[in-house]
């Protein structure tokens, strides 16, 4: 009787989770997601502030509010037309990504420029950690900027140029408004 009790007794504590406030765990919050021609998807995402090398060109985790991700790939779906020759969901590289963090009550603005990341996970991403315009609770607007890659930075086949042009893509921008950006900031990993 007595082992059946503390058994019983062990199974309520180790599912019923700590006694007390615990960190909220690492939330990433998708913002928007977009697919552009020639097939190349987009995830947008807000995710809690982390620790990047090299620590000279990233703002430190104590520093930052929100790490600011895009996820690149070949459009996995099968609905969406993909160059010939590329591997669906392999990463996207040479872009280059800014974003404008707009707080709405203040106006105040924050530019960023995004580098290629790499991470258990996500994987080879752009990302950049940033201090928010104001308080976490306000509400934000961001503009992600995408463009492609420099002539200089990627060269083009006579067989791309015939079918896709001698650009990747024109460049475009999303913007995202009205953001909640307290829980992801409030967050750790």
């Amino acid at each position: 009787m007595t082992t059946r009790l503390l058994g019983t007794v062990l199974v309520l504590v180790l599912t019923a989770g700590p006694i007390g406030p615990s960190p909220t765990l690492a939330q990433e919050k998708v913002l928007g997601e977009e697919t552009i021609e020639p097939g190349i998807q987009m995830t947008f995402e807000a995710a809690p502030q982390d620790d990047v090398t090299p620590y000279d060109q990233n703002l430190s985790e104590e520093a930052t509010d929100v790490h600011l991700e895009v996820l690149v790939g070949w459009a996995e779906d099968e609905s969406v037309e993909v160059p010939e020759g590329v591997t669906r969901g392999g990463f996207v590289g040479y872009l280059q990504f800014f974003a404008t963090v707009t707080n709405e009550e203040t106006g105040q603005e924050k530019k960023v420029d995004f580098i290629p990341h790499l991470t258990l996970g996500d994987a080879m991403h752009y990302a950049r950690n940033i201090s928010l315009p104001g308080a976490p609770d306000d509400p934000y607007t961001v503009t992600f900027d995408v463009r492609p890659p420099s002539e200089t930075e990627v060269a083009f086949h006579e067989s791309w140029r015939e079918a896709h042009g001698s650009s990747l893509f024109e460049a475009q921008s999303f913007a995202y408004e009205g953001l909640d950006l307290a829980e992801v900031a409030a967050a750790t990993r």
